[in-house]
């Protein structure tokens, strides 16, 4: 029997080997923390036991959650979604729990030996089932570039309504286990308390939350802004808990409180590290509680669960979007997307259990179900084109049409530049380019800024440039320049491995953050490289210059001979605390100054008797006394010379054992 600490140690470091196996494989971490659950628990190698820690832990990682959730629910954002969350979310939902009940009454009434569901334990598996992945499916849209696409658009409506709808499931689901009389009136007395808690929390809470937050603000401590955070988020909990209500209510009304004020992107970056450890250790205790030997003897069952539910959602979600005017091929993704099972349905599942709302069993086979759709959820998004041409005969023609009109808009077009990204830098560019008469041709994925853009005379067309067919259809053979407008470097390599593969003497010039991906982008294919902090470390320094007084020919001449250098001299940087994540990584460049105090081996030898460039590291500056000394081979160096190194950081770290040792 563990104690409390050695539980958490245990729970914390077992966390850690399943992100870091999961990473590794590419996949989302939250399968990573399902699996770690699965082995260690009292069903796999039994290290962990399923107590009231492991249950305490769970359960601020919910309350966690539903405050990061409350957070993104301002009301100018859910109206100007309110078509897609509120009609095609809504009608997933409450259709989703409908079959669910229906199935469950009829399976009950053929089959009354194999199970009793009750139709109030069946509309809470519905609720589960009605639940799709918003960490997975987020995170594969933006890496396929797909946020702002059609289906993109519809996939997170439908998903912010079913992270809206667990707040009334939550409620109603112990009401309906439980009633202590009549169940109407049970219901009803539940509505009329999260009422009462809202409306006290949301009017009183809004006047108070925003003054306070200036007060503390104002005191200019990370460490009270923290505790206040801390403070709102399970002082909200607390009070709807008290009243009877959930503790993930009272947190996601909190969240929704501080994201109508000015603070709410400070307190996202603030929370995450709070959210993302304990929601972590929630899916570990999830893991736990799912029965391996149970699962492997009734194979079969755990199949039929998996296909039917996925199955199910995919058809009614593709039908749904169809009939709220989607195009069929948009319908198919979508619904795709949404087939697979999701984070809240574990945290009804979970209360369901809790509960004793249905038969251990039968639970545990649900649960096998929903991680296996999990997944398989990045496999099958990953095949989505591949299905959907499949299945529908239109998507060939759709997809066709786009690229004919794409090929009808750069046909006679010569010596022309290819845009991919038609955000704010892509425009400017193409602003730059009329001025200059030279013709160009953008791509993007977003259908709004498309229409509007061609609406206004911009050469835009949708479409994504990461793809092969795009490419030629923009003329990419026929193009003088490629221009990644984005600073997406896993997009921007897809691109440059295509643009390489159709016109390898095709210049293109990719934007990125910084210089962390310079080599890769280059070894890539690409001609130049923009790093925005870089091109912004140079105005800065351009306009620090003309302020005090250096001619305006001199500053230009410096900032151009930057340029022409490839960057080089300022490529690195000094790392202070909050970079510490950056120094995992053994390839970024750094800048480090190293002293060389009496009894240094550096002292009285040559730069190239030390021969620091083995390690990969370079000398930049060495500074003696307040001058600064032109470094050369044959320098020797003197104690208390301070000796400026650039390199990777494994290599900068030998380099300064040899300084010194």
């Amino acid at each position: 029997m563990f104690s409390a600490l050695e539980l958490t140690l245990l729970l914390l470091g077992a966390a850690v080997l399943g992100v870091v196996a999961f990473r590794m494989l590419h996949l989302p971490p939250m399968l990573g923390y399902l699996v770690v659950g699965i082995l260690i628990g009292p069903h796999g190698l039994g290290l962990a036991e399923d107590n009231e820690t492991t249950h305490t832990l769970a359960e601020f990682g919910v309350v966690f959650l539903m405050f990061s959730i409350g957070l993104e629910f301002s009301l100018p954002k859910l109206s100007s979604m309110r078509q897609t969350v509120f009609g095609l979310g809504m009608a997933q939902v409450l259709l989703t729990i409908a079959t669910t009940m229906v199935f469950g009454w009829v399976v009950a009434y053929v089959m009354p030996q194999l199970t009793n569901i009750s139709w109030k334990a069946a509309f809470a598996l519905g609720g589960a089932l009605a639940m799709s992945s918003t960490a997975i499916v987020s995170k594969l849209l933006t890496e396929r570039l797909e946020l702002e696409s059609d289906h993109g658009r519809r996939i997170i409506g439908v998903l912010l309504f079913q992270d809206l709808a667990l707040v009334p499931l939550l409620i109603l689901v112990p009401a309906l286990a439980h009633p202590r009389g009549d169940l109407v009136a049970e219901l009803a007395w539940a509505a009329l308390k999260a009422i009462f808690v809202l409306v006290l929390l949301l009017m009183v809470g809004q006047k108070l939350i925003r003054g306070w937050f200036r007060i503390v603000v104002k005191r200019r401590s990370q460490e009270l802004f923290m505790l206040n955070l801390l403070l709102i988020t399970l002082g909200a909990a607390w009070i709807t808990d008290r009243a009877g209500l959930s503790l993930a209510l009272g947190a996601f009304v909190a969240g929704m409180l501080i994201s109508e004020t000015e603070y709410k992107h400070q307190v996202e970056e603030d929370i995450k590290p709070f959210r993302d450890v304990l929601l972590g250790l929630f899916f570990i205790t999830i893991g736990m509680l799912l029965n391996v030997h149970l699962v492997i003897e009734n194979w079969w069952l755990v199949l039929l669960l998996l296909a039917g539910p996925v199955l199910l959602k995919f058809g009614l979600i593709a039908v749904l979007a169809k009939f709220f005017g989607a195009s069929t091929g948009v319908a198919l993704r979508t619904g795709l997307a949404l087939a697979q099972a999701g984070e809240f349905g574990f945290v009804l599942l979970n209360q369901v259990g809790g509960l004793k709302m249905m038969e251990p069993l039968l639970i545990q086979l649900i649960l096998a179900s929903m991680v296996l759709s999990m997944l398989a959820a990045p496999f099958i998004l990953a095949k989505t084109d591949a299905i959907v041409m499949k299945l529908s005969a239109n998507e060939w023609m759709m997809q066709s049409l786009a690229l004919t009109q794409i090929a009808a808009r750069t046909m006679a077009t010569q010596k022309h530049v290819i845009i991919a990204g038609f955000g704010r830098s892509g425009q400017n560019l193409a602003k730059l380019l009329e001025e200059e008469k030279i013709a160009y041709h953008a791509l993007d994925l977003d259908p709004d800024r498309v229409r509007e853009a061609q609406a206004a005379g911009a050469n835009v067309s949708y479409g994504d440039s990461a793809r092969r067919e795009s490419l030629v259809a923009a003329g990419i053979h026929r193009a003088a320049a490629l221009v990644i407008s984005y600073a997406d470097t896993p997009a921007a390599l897809k691109v440059l491995h295509f643009a390489h593969e159709l016109a390898p003497a095709l210049p293109v010039i990719v934007r990125s953050h910084d210089d962390t991906d310079l080599d890769k982008l280059r070894a890539a294919g690409a001609t130049e490289v923009v790093p925005e902090a870089l091109e912004g470390s140079l105005m800065l320094a351009s306009h620090a210059l003309v302020m005090l007084g250096v001619p305006l020919r001199r500053v230009v001449h410096r900032v151009q001979a930057a340029r022409d250098e490839r960057y080089a001299s300022l490529r690195g940087y000094f790392h202070g605390a909050g970079d510490a994540a950056d120094d995992a990584d053994h390839l970024h460049v750094r800048l480090h100054s190293v002293t060389l105090g009496e009894g240094a081996n550096a002292i009285g030898k040559s730069l190239m008797m030390l021969k620091l460039s083995d390690f990969g590291a370079e000398v930049t500056t060495i500074r003696r006394g307040r001058s600064r000394i032109e470094v050369m081979p044959d320098l020797v160096l003197q104690a208390n010379d301070i000796v400026v190194l650039r390199g990777a950081t494994e290599a900068v770290a030998q380099a300064e054992e040899r300084l010194l040792k």
